[in-house]
């Protein structure tokens, strides 16, 4: 195992006309799971899935995608749903989530990772939830200087009840990743008036937190922030849009992936990797996200599939 990801995993019903819905598997970090194992790398994934219809749903196409789910706990919670509605610029959501298994994730002992794993994922929904973000926390401050922790907000306003204590919450979390990613729309939420990069800026003020930031800004490509570097910027793939749910989970992964293809494994190499190879890190995540948004919902490319979009573009 090399990367692990903690985290909600649900059923988006994605609005087709009217009060029509089609059901997807999804949560941000089941997508992000089941992108980085179409990527090539060992994942584990960490959560908690109700016994339901939905819950099984969801473990079988976990595993059919190769992920490890031995740290998957089961409950006769119900499963969490979300429902998606497009809009001309984004997407608009409904979560249920009241007593919900992967919100429930409370482990009496919390998973030991392998040394072999380098990086552990973490952020999204599953952190407005208790008892599960507190585990999740547990279990982030108990990687310190152990791996590389990846924090995507993943922000979504209307779940939010107090916006300025989520805020703090947010500062305070990212206080444990040493790489963090988020969009310009989460920018906007989290630091309202401040620029990009005065908002990458103040996530690295001092000496914990992450060394690195990148902010995605959809069709415009991303930006890299660094502590004591010049900010790199990569314009995105130009595409025919299909749908855009699992981009940005598609996205995180081809960060770790990438950054492990370019042999980063340590703290430190988020600093020290050259501009060249950060740069190609940034395209491929990019690449993989655009193939994402070019079908139906979350369906991330498999390795192969990238490489000849990486090969054509070259």
């Amino acid at each position: 195992m090399r990367i692990a990801i903690v985290g909600e995993s649900l059923i988006d019903f994605t609005a087709t006309s009217g009060l029509n819905f089609e059901g997807h598997e999804g949560g941000a970090p089941t997508n992000s799971a089941i992108a980085t194992a179409r990527l090539g790398q060992a994942i584990g994934f960490i959560s908690q899935l109700s016994t339901d219809l939905f819950g099984e749903r969801l473990l079988k196409h976990l595993e059919g995608n190769g992920v490890d789910t031995r740290w998957v706990l089961r409950s006769d919670a119900p499963s969490t749903l979300a429902f998606v509605e497009r809009t001309p610029l984004t997407n608009r959501y409904a979560f249920y989530t009241q007593g919900t298994a992967d919100t429930q994730w409370n482990p009496a002992t919390l998973p030991a990772l392998p040394e072999s794993c380098r990086f552990l994922q973490f952020g999204s929904i599953a952190l407005l939830h208790e008892p599960a973000a507190s585990r999740i926390i547990d279990l982030v401050q108990a990687q310190q200087g152990q791996r590389i922790v990846l924090f995507d907000p993943n922000v979504r306003l209307s779940l939010i009840k107090d916006l300025p204590a989520f805020r703090a919450n947010i500062y305070r979390w990212s206080a444990y990743s040493n790489l963090m990613k988020f969009s310009d729309e989460d920018a906007a939420a989290l630091a309202p008036g401040l620029s990009l990069a005065e908002a990458a800026a103040s996530f690295m003020h001092s000496d914990s937190g992450p060394r690195a930031v990148v902010i995605t800004r959809g069709g415009d490509g991303a930006t890299l922030f660094r502590r004591g570097h010049a900010p790199l910027e990569i314009q995105a793939p130009k595409i025919t849009v299909a749908d855009t749910i699992g981009a940005g989970d598609t996205f995180d992964a081809g960060l770790t992936v990438g950054l492990l293809e370019q042999g980063v494994e340590q703290v430190a190499q988020l600093d020290s990797l050259p501009d060249a190879k950060w740069l190609a890190v940034l395209r491929f995540a990019a690449k993989a996200a655009a193939i994402n948004c070019t079908r139906e919902g979350a369906n991330p490319p498999s390795r192969a599939e990238l490489q000849v979009a990486l090969d054509a573009q070259a």
